[in-house]
C-alpha cells in the first residue's frame, strides 16, 4: 500500500506542477489552466485522504495489537497459543505503538495544511477569474500551498517508508500473512 501511496503523491505533485505552469504561461495544452486545476485539485483532495487514513489505520492496528497483548482475553487474535512470556512482545509492540503515533504526528497536519492552502489557492482562483482579487493574491496563496506541498510530499514519502516497515515488522512478529490486516 505505502508503494500505492508513494506512486499517487508523485503524480498529485505532478498534476500540481502542470497546474502551475499552465498558469505561468510556460506550457500551452489543450486545456487551459482552470480546467487544469479542477482536476488536479479534486485528485490532491483524493490522494490526501487516502494518505491520512492510511496512517490513522496503521496507527489504529497498532494500538489494537498493544491493546490485545495488554488484555488476556484477547491473546487468541495473535498467538494460536499464546506464550507465558509476553513482555518481548509488549516492548516490541510498545515501540511501534510510538512509531506508528510519530508518522501521524509528522504527517497528518501538513496533510491539513495542504488542504487548507490547496482550498484557499482554489477559491482565490475563481475569486481571481471573477475580479474579486488581484493575481499578486491568487499567486500568493498558491505559491504557500506549494511550499507545503513540497515540505508535506517529503514527509509523507519518508513515513510511508516508515510506516510499511513497521507494519512488515509487526506482521512477522505475530506470524501474520502479509496481506492481512
Amino acid at each position: 500500500m505505502a508503494y500505492l501511496l508513494r506512486f499517487l503523491i508523485v503524480l498529485m505533485v505532478l498534476g500540481i506542477a502542470l497546474t502551475i505552469f499552465i498558469g505561468l504561461g510556460w506550457v500551452t495544452l489543450q486545456w487551459g489552466h482552470i480546467q487544469i486545476a479542477i482536476s488536479a485539485f479534486l485528485f490532491l483532495v483524493f490522494i490526501q485522504a487516502f494518505v491520512m487514513f492510511y496512517f490513522i489505520g496503521v496507527s489504529r492496528l497498532v494500538d489494537n495489537v498493544w491493546m490485545a497483548l495488554n488484555s488476556t482475553e484477547n491473546l487468541s487474535e495473535l498467538f494460536d497459543t499464546p506464550p507465558q512470556d509476553l513482555e518481548p512482545y509488549k516492548k516490541k509492540v510498545a515501540r511501534y505503538v510510538h512509531e506508528s503515533t510519530l508518522c501521524k504526528r509528522q504527517t497528518i497536519p501538513w496533510t491539513i495544511l495542504m488542504l487548507i492552502l490547496g482550498s484557499l489557492g482554489f477559491l482565490l482562483g475563481g475569486a481571481y477569474d471573477t475580479g474579486l482579487v488581484s493575481r499578486v493574491i491568487h499567486s500568493g496563496v498558491v505559491y504557500g500551498f506549494t511550499a507545503a506541498m513540497l515540505i508535506g510530499f517529503v514527509r509523507q514519502w519518508y513515513y510511508l517508508g516508515k510506516s510499511h516497515t513497521l507494519l512488515r515488522e509487526m506482521k512477522a512478529l505475530f506470524g501474520m500473512s502479509s496481506d492481512a490486516m
